[in-house]
C-alpha cells in the first residue's frame, strides 16, 4: 500500500497493522489467551480456537496449560487483527468488529472466519475497515 499526498489515510492501516504485528509477536502466549479472554470472554475466545471447553482458555492465560499450535496460531491471529482495530479505533470498537457480522466476509463474523483458518481474508478485512473501505 503506498501513502500519497493524495491519499494520507492510505497509511493508516498500514501502520496499524505493523504495531499489532510487532505487539502480537513479543507476547507470550499466556498474555495473549489472557487478553482475548478479558476483551472478548472465554467462550469466544474458546470459539475461535476450536475448544469445546472455555475453560481452557483460562487454563492457557493462566500458563497452566499451553494450546495446541493450531489454537495457537488462531490466538494470535485474532489478537493481531484485534490490534489494529483497536490502534485504529478503540477497544470497545476493536470488539464490535470481531464479533458482528461483516460484509467483506460474507456477512460473518470475522472471529469466526479466524476459527476457519482464514486469517488472511480477516485481516483484509480489518485493514479496509480502518483505511475506511
Amino acid at each position: 500500500m503506498v501513502t500519497t499526498a493524495n491519499n494520507p489515510a492510505a497509511g493508516k492501516s498500514a501502520a496499524s497493522a505493523e504495531r499489532a504485528h510487532v505487539t502480537t509477536v513479543r507476547m507470550s502466549i499466556a498474555d495473549i489467551a489472557r487478553f482475548l479472554q478479558d476483551n472478548l470472554g472465554q467462550r469466544l475466545t474458546a470459539r475461535i480456537t476450536n475448544i469445546n471447553d472455555p475453560r481452557q482458555v483460562g487454563k492457557w492465560a493462566s500458563g497452566d496449560s499451553a494450546p495446541r499450535q493450531e489454537a495457537e496460531d488462531r490466538l494470535r491471529a485474532a489478537l493481531q487483527v484485534f490490534q489494529l482495530i483497536q490502534d485504529a479505533e478503540s477497544l470497545y470498537t476493536a470488539r464490535a468488529w470481531m464479533i458482528g457480522m461483516n460484509p467483506q466476509l460474507e456477512d460473518e463474523a470475522p472471529l469466526t472466519v479466524i476459527a476457519d483458518g482464514r486469517f488472511k481474508d480477516v485481516m483484509v478485512a480489518a485493514r479496509a475497515y480502518v483505511d475506511g473501505g
